[in-house]
C-alpha cells in the first residue's frame, strides 16, 4: 500500500529512547541547536510589527516570492561582494523544500548526487523524497578539513546530476577553501554537473582568519550554481519558515534553469504573503541577533579550548564556522556508547559522530550555542568521564 520511498526505519534509536525514559529529569543538553530556546534577545516588537503588514490581505502571487523580499536577499548578498539580480532568487518556505525544488530540476528517478560525508543527515531523506539517490564523497581531516578530489572525481557516475557541498559544513565547520572552489567549478563544467551549495551557517565564522574571509558560492558563473540559506540560521527565526534559492551560471543553462524552476514554484505557491513582506524587516534583525550568536559561540569555544588545555585524551578538531565543535575522544567503545554513558551516568546530552555520518567512531559532537555555565558544567563531567576510561555502567 505505501511508497517504497518512506520505506524507513521508524523506531527511534537508542540514544532517544534512553533520552525519552529520562523525561523530567534535568539534562545538560549540548546538541542545542534551537536559537530560539538558548537566551538570546530578538527585536520582539520589530518582528511581529513586520508580520502585521497589510498588504498581506490582498494576494498577489509570484512564483519567485515578492518582490520587496527578493531585493532585500540581493542586497543581503551585496554586502558580502556579491552582484545578483532579484530576478535570480526564488523564495521557499524552508531549505528542505528548496532542496527538493533544485533536486526536482535537476534529477530524473534513478538519477544521482555527490553529498559529503561527514554531514549533516538530511540529504539521504531529501533526495528519497524526490526519487534519486545520494553517494557520498569524503572529507577528510588533517590539520583541518580537506575535500578529498581523487575520491570525489573516482565517485562521479553517469547518472550523477549534481555535486553537494555545505559552506561551511555542519558539523565540520569547515567551509570550501580557494583552491577547493576552483576545483569543484571547473570539474562541475567538464562533467557537465550542477553544483548545489549549502550556506545556511555561512555568516558564522569562528577560526577563520580574518584575512582569508571565505567566499560565497552565489556569485559563481562559470558553473550552473544553486545557493541555499534562510531565515532560520541567518536571523535565529526557524520558526519563521523561509528561505531562498540564488541560481547563478553561465547565461543560456542559468536562463533555463530560472523558467524550469518558475514553473515548479508556480505550482506549489507555498510562500505565505504576511512571511514574504516581513522578510525586508526580518533579514534586517541579523545585525542584532549574529553579534550574539558570534559572542557564545566564540566564547563557548575558548572556554572548551582552556579546558583542553590540560594533558587530556580527548582534543578538539579544527573548526571555522558554525555552531558545533567535533571531540576527538578514545575509541574504546562506540560513540554511541560513549553518549548513552554520558546521558546515563552523568545526565549530559551529546551527539555521536555516526549521526553525522562519521566513518569511524572516535568523535562527539557539542553545539555551542549552549547557555555558557551549562556548557562548561557539561563539559566538565564529559571530560571527566572520558578521562576516568569507564564508558559502561556498572
Amino acid at each position: 500500500m505505501f511508497s517504497k520511498r518512506t520505506h524507513w526505519t521508524l523506531l527511534p534509536n537508542r540514544l532517544s529512547r534512553i533520552l525519552e525514559g529520562r523525561r523530567g529529569q534535568p539534562v545538560i543538553d549540548l546538541t542545542e541547536s534551537n536559537p530560539t530556546r538558548c537566551g538570546l534577545v530578538y527585536e520582539t516588537q520589530r518582528i511581529l510589527n513586520a508580520l502585521g503588514n497589510e498588504g498581506a490581505l490582498c494576494y498577489r502571487p509570484d512564483p519567485r516570492g515578492p518582490q520587496e523580499g527578493r531585493e532585500a536577499i540581493a542586497n543581503y548578498y551585496r554586502e558580502r561582494g556579491v552582484s545578483l539580480d532579484a530576478g535570480q532568487i526564488f523564495i521557499t518556505s524552508s531549505t528542505s523544500e528548496a532542496y527538493s525544488y533544485v533536486f526536482r530540476l535537476l534529477g530524473d528517478p534513478g538519477d544521482s548526487i555527490l553529498v559529503p560525508q561527514p554531514s549533516y543527515p538530511l540529504f539521504e531523506f531529501l533526495s528519497q523524497l524526490d526519487d534519486i539517490s545520494t553517494s557520498v564523497y569524503p572529507l577528510v581531516y588533517s590539520h583541518g578539513w580537506q575535500m578529498d578530489r581523487f575520491a570525489l572525481q573516482e565517485r562521479i557516475r553517469p547518472d550523477c546530476r549534481a555535486i553537494l557541498l555545505v559552506n561551511p559544513n555542519n558539523p565540520t565547520g569547515s567551509y570550501v577553501s580557494p583552491d577547493d572552489h576552483t576545483f569543484l567549478i571547473n570539474l562541475c563544467h567538464e562533467q557537465e554537473l550542477a553544483l548545489v551549495a549549502d550556506e545556511v551557517f555561512f555568516d558564522y565564522r569562528l577560526e577563520t582568519p580574518l584575512d582569508c574571509a571565505p567566499q560565497s558560492l552565489a556569485g559563481e558563473t562559470a558553473a550552473l550554481t544553486f545557493t541555499l540559506s534562510g531565515l532560520s540560521k541567518i536571523c535565529a527565526l526557524p520558526q519563521m519558515k523561509l528561505a531562498w534559492i540564488v541560481v547563478n551560471g553561465p547565461g543560456k543553462l542559468m536562463e533555463t534553469a530560472l523558467a524550469r524552476l518558475e514553473v515548479i514554484a508556480d505550482t506549489y505557491l507555498s510562500v505565505s504573503t504576511p512571511l514574504g513582506l516581513a522578510l525586508p524587516t526580518l533579514l534586517e534583525t541579523r545585525n542584532s541577533i549574529q553579534p550574539q550568536i558570534q559572542e557564545r559561540t566564540r566564547g563557548n569555544l575558548a572556554r572548551l579550548d582552556t579546558m583542553l588545555s590540560a594533558p587530556s585524551s580527548v582534543s578538539r578538531l579544527k573548526t571555522e564556522g558554525g555552531w558545533c565543535a567535533i571531540l576527538r575522544v578514545p575509541a574504546l567503545c562506540t560513540d554511541e556508547e560513549w553518549a548513552i554513558a554520558l546521558l546515563q551516568q552523568d545526565s549530559v546530552l551529546v551527539h555521536p559522530g555516526h549521526f553525522y555520518d562519521f566513518p569511524s567512531d572516535g568523535h562527539l559532537v557539542v553545539s555551542l550555542l549552549t547557555a555558557p555555565d551549562r556548557f562548561e558544567e557539561g563539559v566538565l563531567r564529559l571530560l571527566a568521564r572520558i578521562e576516568s576510561h569507564q564508558p559502561f555502567w556498572r
